[in-house]
């Protein structure tokens, strides 16, 4: 099919890094996005163009327009790390081979909010028929995420996990991976309105962060279920706190920084004493570093889950590029669910 030459596309504002650190919320969008009208782009060797059906908005890419994530902005590029859609054009004998199918991707080479988006065709995952649009815009980053880090888990022979932010949707992933594998999930959430929907999602055991009782009530569960795994998205000193009242030998793996100002370390002599870990994990330095066929494996464990209702992605919103412009902030600040964007 022949493509056109012109597409509309959210394009970022600035260039490189910003010395900020925010946090994944917006009061308004203009500051870093605009709206316009740019060249649809053509596939170099290896690559594919994708028509986007269906983008996810997640806070990676919030941190990115604001210059707070681990790759520089290029301004006047599009937005969005995450999407599916069908692929229109190829270059190159694989990459035309996916030409008609539709798949999920990660824009590494023009990003996914705008109505066409461009990607190495490698990374493309051909969707099954029985996994919804808006499950395959939201195929990447959360649940890749969540299964490798559940992995960590396994490898570590822990009894039973910590998940921060449990009411993400990674979080509640991570919670009905736990409940599936027989592995207790303590969930931590802000808000006591959250407690009854982690617990039927899988978690164990649910704390609220808010409490007065907090650290008394993780103490006693510390002893009793010996949580040595801490997977965390938010980074603040309530988690620090929470670590340093693991058990010995208990790993701290954050992978988002929801908090806006750094913890203290008040007790490293654990890091010493109690052989104690602090530990990143980004899911792009995964899939660099992992054999391909365990990134099949999961790859395909992922779209089982989705496909027969094991997992689910819960939406608060579906957003045009012009309502994306004027909303998205709003949307972003309602919990619980995903926001996307359908160019």
């Amino acid at each position: 099919m022949s493509l056109p030459t012109k597409m509309r596309a959210l394009i970022q504002r600035h260039d490189g890094y910003a010395d900020t650190s925010t946090g994944p919320l917006i009061e308004d969008a203009a500051p870093w996005l605009e709206l316009t009208e740019i060249p649809v782009p053509s596939p170099a060797e290896g690559q594919v163009v994708v028509r986007v059906g269906m983008a996810s908005v997640n806070p990676s890419d919030i941190h990115f327009i604001k210059g707070e994530y681990g790759q520089p902005r290029i301004k006047g590029a599009p937005a969005g790390f995450e999407a599916m859609g069908e692929v229109v054009a190829g270059a190159g004998a694989y990459a035309e081979s996916l030409v008609g199918r539709r798949v999920a991707f990660a824009a590494s080479a023009s990003g996914a909010w705008a109505e066409y988006a461009m990607t190495d065709a490698r990374t493309c995952i051909p969707l099954r028929p029985d996994v919804t649009d808006q499950d395959g815009a939201a195929q990447i980053v959360n649940p890749l995420t969540a299964m490798a880090m559940f992995d960590l888990v396994r490898q570590a022979k822990a009894e039973s996990f910590i998940a921060t932010a449990a009411a993400s949707q990674l979080g509640k992933l991570l919670c009905g991976l736990a409940k599936d594998e027989g592995l207790p999930c303590i969930a931590t959430v802000r808000r006591e309105s959250q407690v009854e929907m982690l617990k039927e999602k899988g978690a164990a055991e649910v704390l609220v962060t808010t409490a007065p009782d907090l650290m008394e009530r993780f103490a006693a569960l510390s002893k009793t279920m010996k949580p040595r795994v801490m997977l965390d998205a938010v980074g603040d000193q309530t988690v620090a706190d929470l670590f340093f009242a693991m058990p010995n030998g208990a790993r701290w793996v954050n992978y988002g920084k929801l908090a806006t100002e750094p913890p203290a370390l008040t007790q490293l002599g654990q890091l010493i004493f109690m052989r104690k870990r602090i530990e990143g994990f980004w899911l792009t330095q995964w899939m660099r570093e992992t054999a391909m066929e365990d990134q099949v494996r999961v790859i395909q464990e992922v779209q089982a889950r989705f496909a027969d209702g094991r997992w689910s992605t819960d939406v608060t919103a579906v957003l045009g590029l012009e309502e994306a412009m004027t909303d998205l902030p709003a949307k972003l600040a309602e919990p619980d669910g995903k926001v996307m964007i359908k160019p």
